[in-house]
């Protein structure tokens, strides 16, 4: 009777997608770009393989031609490598401030990042002592219009991207309070731009409140959103000048210099 390996899951069930990490390896060793025929060689692949692989990584920017028959690895790997950098060191920075956050309300509190029309739940401090279900799990998505940390992503937009939101999405709702209309979308975005902040008033869970400040890295960029989620009626807008203050924190180890007022 054979043995199970162990290391057998580390291993791609599916034939092409671990010639494809195989090809990919290879660039990364070089620093120039590579011949199709030396990158065939180093991989073991046959050169029809190795030329139809990277012909559809190159198709997905993962891999860069930059003179015929020769290739290197593409920008989209540093695009998405810079995304998982930022989603780590925010991460890194927040998490400290979250607990002191959330030791002080005793409610959940969630770090979350805009991906393309949503925002990803990246980390979150809770307690089952805050009498309160946890409704979106780390890794879990929400539309930008209907969470506190989402309208601060569209505040920060300008108000054509605005609009095109809002016609990509269709503005769909998930509660009669969901604000579904764009005049109101818009009105709302302008007390967030004012105030620096933005709530959710059960318009993505009936039950549930949410208010929101936003993470500033050294470029003065908006890269996440922190917010305070509790019942409906337990939502205590007395918190705001901590929830802000902790943003801050988390800013400023980022490099965030704030604007003199």
């Amino acid at each position: 009777m054979r043995r199970p390996n162990p290391d057998a899951h580390l291993t791609p069930t599916i034939q092409v997608i671990e010639r494809m990490f195989t090809l990919i390896d290879v660039l990364a060793s070089r620093e120039e770009a590579m011949s199709l025929k030396d990158i065939s060689a180093q991989s073991g692949l046959h050169p029809s393989t190795t030329h139809r692989i990277l012909n559809d990584l190159a198709s997905g920017r993962f891999v860069d031609r930059p003179e015929a028959g020769t290739y290197r690895l593409g920008m989209r790997l540093l695009e998405l490598g810079n995304l998982v950098k930022a989603r780590l060191s925010v991460r890194d920075a927040a998490l400290t401030p979250m607990r002191e956050l959330h030791r002080l309300t005793q409610q959940p509190v969630n770090l979350s990042m805009r991906q393309g029309d949503e925002i990803v739940y990246i980390e979150r401090a809770y307690s089952e002592r805050s009498g309160m279900q946890v409704v979106r799990a780390i890794g879990g998505r929400a539309p930008l219009h209907l969470t506190s940390t989402g309208k601060l992503f569209l505040a920060a937009d300008e108000l054509q991207r605005v609009r095109a939101y809002a016609t990509r999405t269709g503005l769909a709702g998930h509660t009669r309070n969901s604000i579904t209309q764009l005049p109101a979308l818009e009105r709302e975005l302008a007390r967030a731009r004012q105030s620096g902040v933005a709530h959710d008033n059960e318009e993505l869970e009936m039950g549930v409140r949410c208010m929101a400040a936003g993470i500033y890295d050294d470029q003065g960029r908006l890269v996440a959103g922190l917010s305070i989620s509790a019942p409906a009626d337990r939502l205590d807008d007395g918190w705001l000048p901590k929830l802000q203050q902790t943003a801050q924190q988390i800013s400023a180890a980022l490099g965030h210099v704030a604007p003199p007022h």
